[in-house]
C-alpha cells in the first residue's frame, strides 16, 4: 500500500476476560451468586484500574498488582502469581483460543489455572469467542473480551485475567497521502526505493520540536549476499543521533529467508529543504538500503501531557 502512512498512534487499556460455558452440573444458586460475585469483581476492577492504571505508559512500567497461586518447579522455585481467582471452576476446559498476543498477557493466569490446556492461535480475539460460541461440547474456552461474550452467547468464566491490571495495546492511526504533491496536508516527496520508485510526502506542518517528541517508522531491505550489509544500515541511525525504539522483521517475498526490516525511532522527516538528522539519515539510507520506504512521523503518545 505505497499510499498509506501512519499518522497517529493510540495506546487502548485492554481487559482480557475467559469465556466458555458453565458445566450443567453447576448448582443454579451457586450460578447464580458467582455471577453476582461476577458482577462486584467487574466493578472492583474498574475502580482500581482507574487508580493504578497509567495509560500514558507501556504495559511494562504499569505498577504490579498480583495474586493468586502457581506450583514452584525446580526451573522457577519462585513463579509470578495470578492477579485474580476463576469466577467458575475450570476443570471441564479442555481448549482455549485466543491471539498470540493474549498468552503472553495472561501467562500467570493460564499458569495458574489452565496449564498443560491444549492452546489454539487464531486471528483475533474475536474470533476466538466465535469458535467457542460454535462449539456444542462446551469444553473449550477463549480469552476474548465482555462484550464478545454478549454478542456470541457465552459466559464469563474469569476477568481481569491479564498480568498487568496496566495493559495496554498499540494502535496505528494510517490514511492515504493526497494524490496531490501540492497539497497541504502532504508538502514533501522522497523515495519509496532506492530506485526511487514512486512518492512519498510528510505533513507541511512537520518541521522542528525535539526528537523524542516525535516517532518515525521506515521499512528497509538489503543485500542479504552482502557481509554486513544491515550493520551498516542501522549504523547510520547511530551516526545521527536516532534512539531506536524497536525493529522487527516480515518475509521480504523476494526469496526464502529473506526480510523486510522495520525500524521505529525517535523525530520526525521534516519538509523538504528543512534539513534535520531524519531527512539527512533517510538520505544516507537511500545510497546503503536496496530498498527502502517512509512509513510515516507522528507524535510520542506515551510523552505526559
Amino acid at each position: 500500500y505505497p499510499d498509506i502512512l501512519v499518522w497517529d498512534e493510540i495506546y487502548l487499556a485492554v481487559h482480557h476476560c475467559l469465556l466458555g460455558h458453565i458445566p450443567a452440573t453447576e448448582p443454579a444458586a451457586k450460578s447464580a451468586k458467582v455471577r453476582e460475585d461476577s458482577k462486584e469483581e467487574e466493578n472492583r476492577l474498574a475502580a482500581t484500574t482507574t487508580i493504578t492504571t497509567l495509560p500514558h505508559l507501556p504495559p511494562h512500567q504499569q505498577p504490579p498488582s498480583q495474586s493468586g497461586q502457581v506450583t514452584p518447579t525446580q526451573a522457577v522455585p519462585q513463579p509470578a502469581t495470578a492477579r485474580i481467582q476463576p469466577l467458575h471452576p475450570l476443570t471441564h476446559v479442555k481448549k482455549l483460543y485466543s491471539h498470540p498476543q493474549a498468552w503472553g498477557q495472561c501467562k500467570n493466569f493460564l499458569a495458574a489455572y489452565l496449564k498443560g490446556v491444549e492452546r489454539q492461535d487464531v486471528s483475533s480475539t474475536s474470533k476466538a469467542a466465535q469458535l467457542v460460541g460454535d462449539d456444542t461440547t462446551g469444553t473449550s474456552a477463549a480469552i476474548s473480551s465482555r462484550i464478545a461474550a454478549e454478542l456470541n452467547g457465552l459466559d464469563v468464566l474469569a476477568q481481569g485475567i491479564e498480568d498487568n491490571e496496566g495493559n495496554s495495546t498499540r494502535f496505528f492511526v494510517v490514511r492515504r497521502q493526497s494524490s496531490s504533491p501540492s497539497s497541504s496536508a502532504d508538502a514533501v516527496s522522497g523515495s519509496i526505493t532506492a530506485a526511487g520508485a514512486g512518492q512519498e510526502t510528510a505533513p507541511a506542518d512537520d518541521q522542528g520540536g525535539e526528537a523524542a517528541e516525535f516517532k518515525t517508522l521506515v521499512s528497509f531491505t538489503v543485500d542479504h549476499g552482502s557481509p554486513g550489509a544491515l550493520a551498516d544500515c542501522l549504523e547510520i541511525f547511530k551516526k545521527y543521533g536516532l534512539n531506536l525504539t524497536s525493529i522487527n522483521t516480515r518475509p521480504s517475498g523476494e526469496a526464502a529467508w529473506h526480510y523486510i526490516f522495520f525500524v521505529e525511532f525517535m523525530g520526525r522527516k521534516l519538509a523538504e529543504g528543512q534539513g534535520g538528522a531524519v531527512n539527512e539519515a533517510l538520505q544516507e539510507l537511500d545510497r546503503v538500503a536496496k530498498s527502502w520506504r517512509w512509513l510515516g512521523s507522528w507524535e510520542n503518545a506515551l510523552l505526559e501531557p
